[in-house]
């Protein structure tokens, strides 16, 4: 498994690819050591320049074949994560309502908390109903700035 890291506005990133699919794209905090003999494959090259032109607000979508792990009810929430549009945000009631199961706004929000490719799986883009803005894995900031990312800035 090929595996790269490197720094963005929010920190540093890794993304991880299996058979020309991305597998993972993780916060990495700064206090952790990086991993040695990282390979740097073309395709974890294409990911790296599709994560910077996203950041750099030229993307808007990622065109990357994934390979995610998990339960099927997982992988149902992050599909329906895949559908909301750049710019825009979804409650967890609204992605439990969008798979068919209403009542699974937590085991949403759970989900959401497992999703092993941030920013292409918009996790980030899931709030609560009341517009407030919690759970994020690389903390509150990092899911705030993204959202400002997104909404101020379109593509150049």
């Amino acid at each position: 498994m090929d595996s790269y890291t490197f720094h963005t506005p929010i920190g540093f990133l890794t993304i991880r690819e299996e058979e020309q699919k991305l597998t993972n794209l993780f916060w990495r905090a700064a206090s952790e050591k990086m991993m040695k003999n990282e390979r740097h494959s073309d395709f974890l090259h294409e990911v790296y320049t599709q994560i910077n032109e996203y950041f750099e607000g030229k993307r808007e979508q990622f065109d990357v074949p994934l390979k995610c792990e998990g339960t099927p009810f997982q992988q149902s929430v992050w599909r329906q994560l895949q559908k909301i549009p750049y710019g825009e945000t979804r409650s967890y009631q609204e992605i439990a309502i969008g798979i068919g199961n209403e009542k699974a706004v937590r085991a949403v929000g759970q989900a959401n908390n497992k999703n092993p490719i941030m920013i292409i799986i918009p996790c980030h883009r899931v709030i609560h109903k009341n517009g407030d803005i919690t759970g994020f894995a690389c903390g509150v900031e990092v899911k705030q700035y993204l959202l400002e990312l997104e909404k101020g800035m379109g593509l150049r």
